[in-house]
């Protein structure tokens, strides 16, 4: 769709903007703050909805399977008391957080049980992480433009809609695809268009060529899916309160769901006693038998919320050639190929 003329021109304000802002950093005349320990950016050039945090949790998990110390920096939006530090330390699967920590947050603590230090300074969430666990490494999650903290590398995910989009406020872009001259990698989270497989090696070099427009930096492919097999069987009412909806709801027709109602919320929204009402009332109008929604939604839940046969789905990122990928971060950031020679010391 294209943008109305109002549009436009804010856009092109905020595109002018955030040039400029880049150019103080790129000419030094604004600061940046540099860490102890190396710092891997995980970020994008959207607002939400294209695989972040599930990225930033397959990464982390490949670090672990190394025998890295890393914790995860990340500023949890939305959340009550933001301009506090809230520090999430390793904790046992399915451990409780405190709410204030915010969805996003939790979810990565929950997965990866590793330190997840939330706060909007990121270079004192990650001090923090460095005198409280000793943190080899710091993963920034949402990093891109958070250009004030110094990184080794910059991973940055792409989908087909990044490359078509316009900025600000009259589309969803952050930046524009120019900005990619910037990424060390571009990991592509999707489909390669016309439902043409993952796999697909020329559609991949499509894929390339695209991308090259912008920046000579490797391409790397992903895609979310369902992180485990839930058996659901009947007609199912779904729900869920993310950046890009339309993504779960495609996720449950891969599934094979039979999807007889579904409702979105906007991304991070906290439910109410309200709104459970208010989808078990769709549900029963659209003879929905059970309820199902993403992971980060159920964290948003209130207890005991009373949505009787509900079905949570994770969603991972899967991704071709990850161990590759890490290594490239690895060299980056001064650490011996594979990872699994560095002492933990």
């Amino acid at each position: 769709m294209k943008p109305n003329p109002a549009g436009r021109s804010l856009a092109a304000t905020f595109g002018l903007l955030a040039a400029a802002r880049n150019r103080g950093f790129d000419r030094g005349w604004l600061p940046i703050t540099h860490l102890a320990a190396p710092v891997i950016s995980v970020g994008n050039l959207s607002v939400g909805g294209t695989g972040k945090t599930p990225t930033v949790i397959a990464v982390g998990e490949e670090l672990a399977r190394r025998g890295l110390r890393c914790d995860v920096l990340t500023r949890g939006y939305r959340r009550p008391g933001r301009d506090r530090l809230v520090v999430l330390p390793p904790a046992p699967a399915g451990a409780a957080a405190p709410a204030e920590a915010g969805d996003e947050p939790r979810l990565i603590a929950r997965r990866l049980q590793v330190p997840v230090l939330v706060g909007r300074d990121r270079a004192a969430s990650g001090r923090e992480g460095e005198r409280r666990f000793a943190s080899q490494l710091h993963l920034l999650d949402d990093g891109f433009q958070r250009r004030q903290l110094g990184r080794c590398f910059d991973l940055v995910v792409v989908t087909a809609e990044d490359l078509e989009d316009h900025l600000l406020p009259a589309g969803r872009l952050r930046e524009p695809p120019q900005a990619l001259a910037r990424a060390s990698a571009v990991l592509w989270a999707g489909n390669l268009g016309n439902g043409v497989a993952l796999g697909n090696g020329v559609a991949q070099d499509d894929v390339r060529r695209r991308v090259a427009r912008w920046t000579a930096a490797p391409v790397y492919f992903g895609h979310k899916a369902p992180s485990a097999g839930v058996p659901v069987r009947g007609r199912v009412f779904a729900f869920c309160a993310l950046g890009r909806p339309e993504s779960f709801w495609a996720t449950l027709e891969e599934m094979g769901m039979e999807v007889a109602g579904r409702r979105s919320f906007r991304d991070h929204y906290r439910y109410r006693r309200a709104d459970i009402l208010r989808l078990r009332r769709e549900a029963a109008d659209a003879g929905a038998e059970t309820f199902v929604t993403t992971e980060k939604d159920a964290i948003n839940l209130p207890d005991n919320c009373g949505l009787e046969k509900l079905t949570v789905i994770g969603i991972e990122m899967r991704i071709t050639a990850l161990p590759q990928l890490v290594d490239m971060m690895l060299a980056a950031a001064g650490w011996p190929a594979g990872g699994n020679r560095v002492s933990p010391g």
